[in-house]
């Protein structure tokens, strides 16, 4: 969420942005779903995004696998989270049963690479594109 928020804040300078993040996140099993800690935080920023234009955030795993699924990672945009509520999805819910692979997979928001041979670090990169100029 925190990647979200700053993505939101910074791109009210009406230009360009792309914010680069490296690192591993921790993610607190409670529920019997599938995902990893990259599912989970691009899922977690769907509703910080919702209704925006021109945004994205995803996040991967260099080694092309997160958590026990053949993904590497996933991908949001502002309209994520609408598109999760039209198959009766709701983003909290399916991060407390840390089920981002099922929901992810449902909307086309999951990153397949297969493995890379590399494991240097996972990268989350929020994108803003403002709207083209006339």
């Amino acid at each position: 969420e925190n990647l979200a928020r700053t993505l939101l804040r910074e791109r009210e300078a009406g230009k360009p942005l792309a914010l680069i993040l490296g690192g591993e996140t921790v993610v607190r099993i409670t529920g019997k779903g599938k995902g990893g800690r990259n599912q989970e935080l691009a899922l977690a920023a769907a509703p910080v995004l919702a209704g925006t234009e021109g945004t994205a955030l995803f996040s991967v795993g260099s080694d092309g696998t997160d958590g026990p699924t053949d993904a590497a990672g996933g991908y949001v945009d502002g309209g994520t989270r609408d598109r999760l509520r039209a198959l009766g999805m709701e983003v909290p819910a399916v991060l407390a049963e840390n089920d981002s692979y099922h929901a992810l997979k449902k909307i086309g928001g999951l990153i397949v690479t297969g493995p890379t041979g590399t494991n240097v670090n996972d990268l989350s990169v929020g994108l803003y594109r403002p709207p083209a100029m006339p």
